[in-house]
């Protein structure tokens, strides 16, 4: 049985709402806007969030000096239940948690990551 589902890639930005703009006129999917966040959401129910972070700096891809700033945000039902699993499978704990309704860990590779509920 799956730990999480609906996966949904989280794109860091200057600007939230016109990052998430531009894309859900690119894709023509709906766009859901909070402070300093926004969410471009398919009628399938895929999902694409936009994270607005004070000092943005872009990547320089393809070089490695200022890598490419995104993470994975993942739904699941139990937020205690789906952390002693992933932290099972190899993952650790951020000591940094800015949320009450997501817990953010680093996969082995030190990537950051969201569990999620509703």
């Amino acid at each position: 049985m799956a730990i999480a589902r609906f996966p949904s890639l989280v794109i860091d930005c200057p600007d939230a709402t016109a990052l998430a703009t531009f894309y859900g006129s690119l894709l023509d999917w709906k766009v859901e806007l909070s402070p300093g966040w926004a969410d471009v959401r398919a009628d399938y129910g895929q999902c694409i969030s936009f994270q607005q972070v004070e000092g943005y700096t872009p990547p320089r891809w393809p070089g490695q000096e200022i890598p490419q700033q995104t993470h994975l945000d993942v739904m699941v039902d139990d937020l205690d239940v789906a952390e002693a699993a992933v932290l099972e499978l190899g993952a650790t704990k951020h000591e940094h948690q800015p949320g009450t309704s997501f817990r953010v860990f680093l996969d082995p590779a030190g990537h950051p990551f969201c569990l999620c509920v509703d």
